[in-house]
């Protein structure tokens, strides 16, 4: 590469900007991430640092929608909706529920697990001898209160069948043997082997993106510059940074730059919340997933973290803290003796599709730009094959997989 051709522009620094920046690097371009904000600070940050190889099912699915009343009568429930903003966000659920068909949902299951596949193996290789302290992969326990299958359970199991992935089935005793410390209030489990996650999520950010090489540019990326089907730079708050090619990997943000680009889509915010507990007085071997109210416990560097819940009100509102409070009212039930004096309580923004399935191709009518944004509840596992994808529409070499399911145009 000549030394005086720009870079390639990477906006956004959470874990997809973070991946599509060392693959890119990883090829010989220079690379420039653009994020106003500190790496790994937004939704990257406070998720639950699973890495879902065998469990990832598309949000939306067969008949969940009877689920939805009694979540929203239910003050504990798992979603909340603020009601001025459902005119607002009407159209996206009407489009989740669309892409809830089985036959649908079933395809949306397969292009998720495609772009998981080789989500381990490819942070031991960007990470380096620094994996071992950021990532473990100790299996992932899923438990139920009640010891008969539901429907959508059955449907579950069928879907993950699908895919080649059939779970432990384990009673009340083994969950107790996998996991001591739950309360012996669950009947029913599933276990994951080939699960694991990361002791810290901001820090496999940063970590990734120090181990790339990129320049980080801490400016909030306003707009392009264009000529003919190329940009020809990116337009922030501090100036114009001329480039080679650009990756719109922003999160919630990245809706208003593709609009900027011509490509609408329907991206919507779901707001995520997690409570995190630096001296829990109780230590858990393995993530769990508390199913019957949808919240994961995972075991970290700082602490124990409780994340999950879904809100439907856009951007603007400020957080409201009784969802985190809701998730330690439900761990305490599930881990007697938790310690849950000084929590620290985030909300964060979910860039989520109507179809759980990120935005991943070249923007239409531009050579040069490339949506990577859209990971939903599942960022941390699909990002490193995102990356992938993105370094090989770079290099215009055939894509590691076949991208048609995650087109930007799609909708």
């Amino acid at each position: 590469m000549a030394s005086d051709e720009p870079p390639v522009i990477v906006i956004g620094a959470g874990i997809a900007g973070a991946c599509c920046a060392h693959a890119l690097a990883a090829d010989g371009r220079a690379v420039v991430v653009i994020d106003e904000n500190e790496p790994g600070s937004g939704c990257s940050y406070g998720n639950a640092g699973q890495f879902n190889l065998g469990t990832t099912l598309p949000i939306a699915l067969p008949g969940m929608w009877r689920q939805v009343p009694k979540w929203l009568a239910d003050p504990l429930g798992p979603l909340a909706v603020r009601w001025p903003y459902l005119p607002r966000a009407a159209p996206w659920l009407l489009r989740w529920l669309w892409e809830s068909r089985r036959a649908r949902a079933s395809r949306h299951s397969l292009a998720l697990q495609a772009l998981m596949a080789p989500c381990h193996d490819a942070y031991r290789a960007m990470l380096g001898p620094e994996a071992a302290g950021l990532l473990v992969q100790s299996g992932h326990l899923h438990v139920w209160e009640r010891a008969h299958q539901t429907d959508g359970d059955r449907l579950s199991l069928a879907m993950l069948a699908d895919k080649g992935v059939h779970p432990q089935p384990l009673d009340a005793g083994a969950i107790r043997e996998i996991e001591p410390a739950l309360a012996p209030i669950y009947q029913r489990g599933l276990f994951f082997p080939g699960n694991g996650f990361t002791t810290n999520p901001a820090r496999l950010v940063q970590t990734i993106l120090r181990r790339s090489g990129a320049t980080l540019r801490a400016e909030r990326a306003l707009g392009f510059e264009r000529q003919n089907n190329e940009i020809k730079a990116v337009r922030t708050n501090a100036g114009t940074i001329p480039c080679a090619g650009v990756v719109i990997a922003a999160g919630h943000a990245s809706r208003e730059l593709a609009a900027g680009l011509g490509l609408r889509v329907p991206l919507e915010v779901e707001r995520g919340y997690h409570a995190m507990l630096p001296t829990p007085g109780v230590s858990l071997r393995v993530p769990v997933s508390n199913n019957e109210h949808t919240f994961v416990a995972t075991p970290m560097e700082h602490g124990l973290r409780f994340a999950g819940t879904v809100e439907i009100a856009g951007t603007a509102p400020p957080p409201d803290w009784r969802r985190s409070d809701i998730l330690l009212t439900h761990a305490t039930r599930m881990l007697p003796g938790l310690n849950t004096a000084t929590p620290s309580r985030w909300m964060g923004f979910r860039p989520s599709f109507p179809d759980s399935l990120p935005a991943i191709g070249r923007v239409p009518g531009l050579s040069n730009a490339i949506a990577a944004f859209g990971h939903g509840h599942y960022g941390i596992s699909l990002s490193p094959m995102t990356a992938r994808i993105v370094a090989d529409l770079v290099a215009g070499r055939p894509p590691a997989i076949d991208p048609l399911p995650y087109r930007p145009t799609r909708f």
